[in-house]
């Protein structure tokens, strides 16, 4: 597997975007168009002179594109002042994007736990997830054995899961605090509409890191909620 590249002060890993994953339907679908927009989930309202350096395009081409990008709804600017002078703009996506990232579960996933639900009610939907949970979880631990040695740390084990979450298409990092703490960020939701109706799909998920990376993993935002991302705090400094 290659070595996961670093994009910003402080990150232990920032995969990327999966192989297949991306924003893959945008009006126009040029790659600068694409690259906004994953851009703009990952690091929040950026300035056109911020994203340009980022993505080393022109300003002129960047700003063509998120003016496209704004006539079709799928990004918003707002303007910010920072004492005198000119107030600068700054771009963030809108929720109308959110069907243009990577969705691993959806129309067939909905229908599954709609008629799940009618079955059993919640306790079964409750009972499905934890037995994906409990799959799910012998599969990354599979897959830390064969990457990582037995005695790897809490970080190379975070390391690594947001690897496999990444892969799956939550646009997922580790990053390492100034006080040593080890989060993982996930930027996206990969399931998201059903994790809007779903409790036990997110429980499941905090779960799953649990088992993983130990019990004290927290979750301290959360996309389902109305946060930007979900953020997993796994242990305290130096664990």
């Amino acid at each position: 597997m290659p070595e996961p590249q670093h994009s910003a002060p402080g990150a232990v890993t920032s995969p990327g975007l999966a192989a297949t994953g991306g924003p893959a339907t945008v009006p126009g679908a040029s790659s600068l168009r694409r690259e906004l927009l994953v851009r703009l989930r990952r690091d929040g309202p950026s300035s056109p002179d911020h994203l340009a350096a980022a993505l080393g395009a022109s300003r002129t081409g960047v700003l063509q594109q998120l003016r496209a990008l704004e006539a079709a709804n799928l990004v918003r600017r707002e303007t910010v002042r920072h004492g005198v002078g000119r107030p600068r703009h700054v771009y963030d996506v809108t929720e109308h994007a959110q069907d243009l990232f990577p969705n691993a579960y959806d129309g067939l996933a909905t229908g599954l736990l709609a008629a799940i639900r009618a079955v059993g009610g919640e306790a079964l939907v409750d009972d499905v997830f934890e037995a994906r949970r409990r799959a799910t979880t012998e599969r990354v631990r599979e897959r830390l054995a064969e990457q990582l040695p037995a005695d790897a740390s809490v970080e190379d084990r975070a390391r690594e899961l947001a690897v496999i979450q990444d892969e799956q298409g939550y646009l997922a990092e580790a990053v390492l605090g100034s006080d040593g703490t080890v989060r993982i960020v996930e930027h996206n939701c990969a399931i998201h509409h059903v994790a809007t109706d779903v409790k036990a799909a997110c429980r499941a998920e905090l779960e799953l890191f649990r088992a993983v990376l130990g019990p004290d993993v927290e979750r301290e935002t959360h996309i389902a909620a109305g946060d930007r991302c979900c953020t997993y705090r796994v242990g305290g400094p130096s664990d």
